[in-house]
């Protein structure tokens, strides 16, 4: 059967009807509603059909955003298919639907988390496959949740509940993935290589930066060494190739630069004609004014406005770039990148702050005016000082008292809920919102947040668990709040596809299916209901 759309059950049913005439009473076994309830519950069959669906979400939701500044989207970063899913599964229960929310992959994650070398830095040492791979398990995690959540309606239709509109209506939990590729894993053809198995898996948005290789660093580390245009146009290129063999026309670019905290460069390219790419690429680097007699032998020179110069270079071979070009590098690598493929950017800062944003993004809209972001909400900041600081000096600068406080110890909790900080907190709360509206920010992300949440529910938990509270711990900080706030995995044994399974062993078995969830079963204690439940059910 062909990919099915949403609101098909229908249309299966009545297509298992015709095959089941055409091949006779051999197919006498199989159940045309069994059949088109398990098609209904698998939308998606490939990662192709997954990435031009989503690919076409993306394409909307940027058109949206064009049009209002408001409708900006948000992702979080998973390292793994369960993170994920979950992840999907609260932002439906809580937003009623997954509309502007996406997925991010972080290649930092990956390595940290997913390679076979072990714990990694975020330098492009892990295994290319390791990406690729974990797009196929998030999108297998959220089809999951698909299947189950329809499998729980469908058992609600059969005992006599009308939920066939929620059947028929649907909303998938798959939503666009943004992936990160890193700077590309090697020269153009490794780029489109691996860009394909990414696609394959699932991707509709690949993220890709514009440093070395083989010298990649973590976009907030320092020793960052940056590419030519023309290798980095290549790259984009290279993408757009994959995309568009594998008939994902929609496929979306994003454009990462690292200039504003790179220094460095490997390569110095060749100047074809004054003005072009290389040229100014080549006007970014540190030079000296030399004379022939001062030259050594195999030196590098060039020429800059009719003088001989040198370029400055470092013991390890890197060119160094002139200090205070970084915004100038920035714009025009964002430039370049939309002028040749890209569709978004993404600009690493070292702050978060919307003024400095919105003045590069500005920047470059006068060139492109609609040029958009995807930006880093990253944990490498410390959110609370910059914002605190942030409101400091404008205190200052409005001629506030601010005698209260020690600028240089604003971290101090002494000061939390206190005037400044109480500012601090509300100009994080609305960053999201500002930055969508002031620095063309469309897509906000936070790279690393379940690397965060893991490291401290585990610190809160092993803490009790291992001290005093022993089995409390547990009880009283996971278990009963998953209870009272219906997180769907309290059932895990549901959440594992236990009962998806059952139903589908009776599909396969009729009465002689051997099934989990009997009386013994001892998820069954989660079904019994709160005071408040039991007084809903009655009125």
């Amino acid at each position: 059967m062909k990919n099915l759309p949403q609101g098909s059950y229908s249309s299966a049913l009545e297509t298992v009807r015709s095959l089941k005439e055409k091949f006779g009473s051999s197919w006498n076994a199989i159940s045309p509603e069994s059949a088109a309830r398990m098609a209904t519950q698998n939308r998606f069959r490939t990662g192709l059909d997954i990435a031009k669906y989503t690919a076409s979400i993306m394409r909307k939701d940027m058109a949206d955003y064009d049009a209002d500044a408001s409708q900006y989207t948000q992702s979080l970063g998973c390292w793994h298919g369960f993170v994920a899913q979950q992840k999907m599964i609260a932002v439906k229960k809580h937003n009623k639907t997954t509309d502007k929310k996406y997925l991010y992959l972080s290649g930092w994650m990956v390595a940290a988390l997913r390679s076979e070398f072990g714990p990694l830095p975020d330098q492009s040492m892990h295994e290319k496959t390791a990406v690729a791979s974990l797009i196929e398990e998030i999108y297998d995690f959220l089809r999951q949740a698909d299947a189950i959540e329809l499998n729980d309606l469908f058992r609600r239709l059969e005992a006599g509940e009308d939920v066939q509109d929620q059947i028929d209506n649907f909303e998938t939990h798959i939503v666009p993935i943004i992936a990160d590729i890193d700077a590309g894993f090697g020269n153009e053809e490794a780029t489109y290589l691996l860009a394909k198995k990414m696609i394959q898996a699932g991707a509709c948005a690949i993220q890709i930066e514009n440093q070395v290789s083989d010298a990649k660093q973590c976009g907030h580390q320092d020793g960052k060494v940056t590419v030519p245009h023309e290798d980095f146009i290549a790259k984009l290129n290279a993408i757009r190739y994959a995309f568009l063999e594998l008939g994902v026309e929609d496929g979306v670019i994003v454009a990462r630069t690292d200039s504003e905290g790179a220094g460095l460069t490997q390569k110095l390219p060749v100047s074809q004609e004054p003005g072009d790419l290389a040229s100014q690429y080549l006007d970014f680097v540190e030079c000296e004014e030399v004379s022939l007699d001062q030259v050594s032998n195999n030196e590098v020179l060039l020429k800059r406005e009719g003088k001989l110069v040198r370029p400055v270079r470092l013991v390890n071979g890197l060119y160094k770039f002139r200090e205070g070009t970084n915004i100038d590098r920035v714009v025009l690598d964002c430039i370049t990148s939309l002028q040749n493929g890209a569709d978004l950017l993404w600009i690493e800062t070292p702050t978060p702050h919307v003024g400095q944003i919105a003045h590069m993004v500005n920047r470059v809209r006068e060139v492109v005016p609609n040029a958009k972001l995807v930006y880093n909400n990253s944990p490498s900041f410390n959110w609370t000082l910059n914002f605190r600081t942030q409101v400091y000096d404008a205190m200052v600068e409005a001629g506030e008292d601010v005698s209260g406080y020690d600028r240089a110890n604003l971290m101090d909790a002494k000061y939390d809920g206190s005037e400044l900080c109480n500012r601090a907190d509300e100009k994080i709360r609305t960053f999201q919102m500002d930055g969508a509206r002031e620095a063309g920010i469309f897509h906000h992300l936070i790279t690393l947040p379940t690397y965060h949440t893991t490291a401290l529910h585990m610190n809160d938990l092993a803490q009790g668990y291992f001290g005093e509270k022993g089995m409390l711990a547990y009880v009283e900080g996971v278990q009963r709040q998953e209870i009272r706030k219906g997180v769907s995995c309290v059932k895990h044994q549901r959440m594992a596809g236990s009962d998806l399974g059952d139903d589908h062993k009776t599909f396969f078995s009729g009465e002689n299916a051997l099934k989990a969830g009997g009386t013994k079963n001892t998820s069954n204690q989660f079904d019994a209901k709160t005071t408040e439940e039991v007084a809903v059910a009655t009125v």
